[in-house]
């Protein structure tokens, strides 16, 4: 069986666009929604806050590695449908306890775990259909198209988010994520998509797992390019829990202040992915990683000499543009590199490990920052922040990332075992 089949069914891609841009907005809606049920209505303590950011990942260090060898093994569509409607119902008993009056933060933890889940099974799928839908020739702008989408979604759903939460309530708002899930999932059923099952000679579920492992960490290219979005992950995690405390709590800000700090976010990826395409083809797919990651440590910098005043609302804003900017122009790179180098019969592995790390490792951050901030104070804890971003910066430019300017040199993907 070929690596990448050789026709294409025409509208595929729209229809996985539409659905993926849908689903977008709406998770948008719930990244300003949820900080202020958690952090207002519901008065959780910090430690409770790193939880509750933290939840939503622990199940890719449970169930990541699993979900890589399935989707491999199964069909990626109905993976994709059967997760969409999972995180649909997840999310959808959060309004539900709400409004019964019996939502707690633990309730909420155990929703977000069962979103975490069906969430493991849908992003490992998620990027390993695509290759199915598109010519490998395209592969590079398909994603810097979701990429576009996803940041425009950032741009105007945080400030429809912040209007949700201030006219209805944050756990209204929540309802908007939930229906956008399920129509994600009918948009992706409809997709006509020639889908062969991975042809396996074995079911040896560990040998599935340790071969994933293997390309994953021990590829020349992708290896060092795993460790340090790992290291990212966590220093993410990380700033993302900081974020909502010290812009809620400490700088007071509304939620729709908050949902505007996140729409200038996301326009700034949506700029970001306008160019990545032409910044990837000029600068090679390594280097534009490089130069991204070096931009992320200056952002949280900022952040910490912001001071508590209007000029240090000003000086958030900026960093999380510069953030934007930096994330929205390095994601379609990387997307493609792991795309054309990765043979299609293990892609679902590969995705699905590297995506347990980083989850898990965002998890930690969020549940550590949680902690620390309840040490030592909100711009404190980001110091070790901006340096973990700093060493992931370093980890990419010391690899083979940057003395690479084509995606692929030899045509193909290398062999599992090279």
């Amino acid at each position: 069986m070929p690596d990448r089949p050789e026709t294409h069914p025409p509208g595929a891609f729209a229809r996985y666009w539409a659905a993926a841009t849908i689903s977008s907005f709406g998770a948008t809606v719930t990244a300003v929604a949820m900080p202020v049920l958690v952090v207002q209505l519901l008065a959780a303590t910090p430690l409770e806050v790193g939880l509750v950011n933290a939840a939503q990942f622990v199940p890719y260090a449970l169930l990541g590695l699993i979900a890589g060898v399935y989707t491999d093994r199964w069909r990626r569509k109905p993976i994709l449908v059967w997760a969409s409607v999972g995180r649909a119902l997840s999310l959808g008993s959060i309004p539900v306890l709400w409004f019964t009056g019996i939502l707690q933060t633990w309730m909420l933890i155990v929703a977000l775990l069962l979103f975490g889940a069906f969430s493991v099974f849908g992003f490992a799928a998620t990027q390993s259909l695509l290759p199915r839908l598109v010519p490998r020739s395209r592969l590079l702008t398909a994603n810097a198209r979701l990429d576009q989408s996803d940041a425009a979604a950032q741009t105007l759903g945080p400030t429809v988010g912040g209007a949700l939460v201030g006219l209805l309530s944050a756990p209204v708002a929540i309802v908007v994520n939930a229906v956008s899930y399920l129509v994600d999932a009918v948009l992706v059923a409809v997709i006509r998509v020639q889908e062969r099952p991975a042809v396996r000679t074995r079911l040896d579920l560990r040998a599935d797992i340790v071969e994933g492992l293997r390309w994953t960490y021990r590829q020349r290219i992708l290896g060092p390019l795993t460790v340090s979005t790992h290291v990212w992950f966590l220093a993410n995690g990380a700033a993302m829990t900081v974020l909502s405390l010290l812009a809620l709590r400490a700088l007071g800000f509304t939620a729709y202040t908050y949902g505007l700090l996140l729409t200038v976010f996301g326009f700034a990826s949506l700029v970001g992915a306008f160019f990545a395409p032409r910044i990837s083809t000029r600068l090679g797919a390594g280097r534009t990683i490089i130069l991204a990651r070096g931009a992320y440590p200056i952002a949280w910098l900022l952040v910490v000499a912001a001071p508590g005043t209007a000029a240090g609302s000003a000086m958030l804003f900026a960093a999380l543009a510069l953030q934007g900017l930096a994330m929205g122009s390095e994601n379609a790179a990387e997307q493609y590199l792991w795309q054309t180098l990765t043979p299609d019969g293990i892609l679902g592995r590969s995705n699905a490990t590297r995506r347990a790390g980083n989850r898990t490792l965002a998890a930690a951050g969020a549940l550590l920052a949680g902690i620390f901030v309840g040490v030592v104070g909100e711009r404190p804890a980001l110091v070790p922040v901006a340096l973990l971003f700093a060493i992931a910066a370093l980890v990419a430019w010391a690899s083979p990332l940057r003395h690479r300017t084509d995606p692929h040199d030899g045509g193909g993907p290398e062999p599992v075992s090279g």
